[in-house]
C-alpha cells in the first residue's frame, strides 16, 4: 500500500539527496513543491511534491541547470521535463535489474 505523506528523510533516500539539499530545493521552489506540515511541524512531502522533486534533481544534476532555470524549465515544458525523467527512471530500474541478474549467474 502507498503511503500518504513522505517525511524529508524519506524523501531524501528516494532522491538519493541529503535531507538539506532537500529542504533548499523545497524553499527555493514553493510553486512546485509545497509539502504540508504535521502538528509537530515537520513537513509532509505528497507523491506530487516528490515527482516535482525529481524533476528538479533531473534538471539540477543532469542537465546543470540552476534552481532558477530549472523552475523555468518546468514552468514553460514540464510535460517533457516529465518525460525524460520517467525515462531515466525506467533506465535505472532496467539497469538495477541487470545487476541482479548478473549477480545470480
Amino acid at each position: 500500500m502507498e503511503k500518504l505523506f513522505y517525511s524529508i528523510s524519506e524523501v531524501a533516500e528516494i532522491l538519493g539527496e541529503s535531507v538539506p539539499c532537500v529542504r533548499f530545493w523545497t524553499n527555493e521552489n514553493p510553486d512546485a513543491v509545497s509539502p504540508s506540515r504535521s502538528n509537530k511541524g515537520n513537513r509532509q512531502y505528497r507523491k506530487e511534491d516528490i515527482e516535482a522533486l525529481k524533476k528538479i534533481r533531473f534538471l539540477v544534476r543532469n542537465e546543470g541547470l540552476t534552481l532558477d532555470g530549472a523552475a523555468r524549465r518546468m514552468s514553460a515544458d514540464g510535460a517533457r521535463v516529465d518525460k525524460r525523467v520517467k525515462a531515466l527512471e525506467s533506465l535505472k530500474r532496467i539497469r538495477q535489474q541487470l545487476m541482479e541478474i548478473k549477480e545470480t549467474l
